[in-house]
């Protein structure tokens, strides 16, 4: 939908990157596809691994054992999910508990070898949006596909958040939906956020 959408409305790139995921790849070929039926085809797609989306997996599996030893309320949160499992409360209960562990690894208390630092995955993203940035020319327009853990960053690139305020723009991402920035060498400056306009159908809409 979002493919047809930008043809139908003649929205035109000059470059399309995308993440390294099955998920982000597939999902620029999938708009490309629609794309191509209802008018030219988008430019190849182009992998940036700075694109790729923090293992949250990773965290939770690393953290969640270790905060459930150090904080009974944790330790109460992760009881709460797993006896939500298969019922209405499930996904409210996982998130009660997944937003203590990624407060914990974003703001550093807790850290694991061989496990990435928010920092660390910060600093990939803000190397992406360095690069994309430095080849900017007039009205050259460039469209990532990824995820909302690059995202998040890059909305915090622009408006200067706190780390914590990121993560939490994060939870708020839509599935499929369009954040958009205007940008030169010197300014990156956040144009539209979580957008949804080849989405008028709200039973569509949905998050991770």
């Amino acid at each position: 939908m979002l493919g047809s959408f930008w043809a139908e409305h003649s929205i035109r790139f000059d470059d399309v990157l995308t993440g390294p995921r099955v998920r982000q790849i597939r999902t620029a070929e999938l708009t490309a596809e629609a794309y191509a039926s209802n008018g030219p085809e988008l430019p190849a797609g182009r992998v940036v691994d700075e694109l790729d989306e923090y293992d949250s997996g990773g965290v939770v599996g690393v953290l969640l054992p270790r905060l459930i030893e150090a904080d009974r309320r944790v330790a109460v949160l992760a009881q709460q999910y797993e006896r939500s499992k298969g019922t209405a409360e499930e996904y409210r209960a996982f998130q009660r508990m997944f937003e203590v562990v990624m407060k914990a690894w974003v703001s550093g208390e807790r850290v694991a070898a061989g496990l990435a630092s928010w920092q660390e995955f910060k600093a990939g993203v803000g190397l992406a949006l360095a690069k994309i940035m430095d080849q900017q020319s007039s009205g050259r327009r460039i469209v990532a596909f990824t995820s909302g853990g690059p995202i998040s960053v890059a909305v915090q690139h622009a408006l200067a958040l706190s780390d914590e305020k990121a993560l939490e723009i994060n939870w708020a991402l839509r599935n499929a939906s369009v954040t958009e920035f205007l940008f030169t060498k010197d300014r990156f400056t956040l144009n539209a956020f979580n957008s949804l306009p080849h989405l008028p159908d709200s039973s569509l809409w949905s998050y991770r």
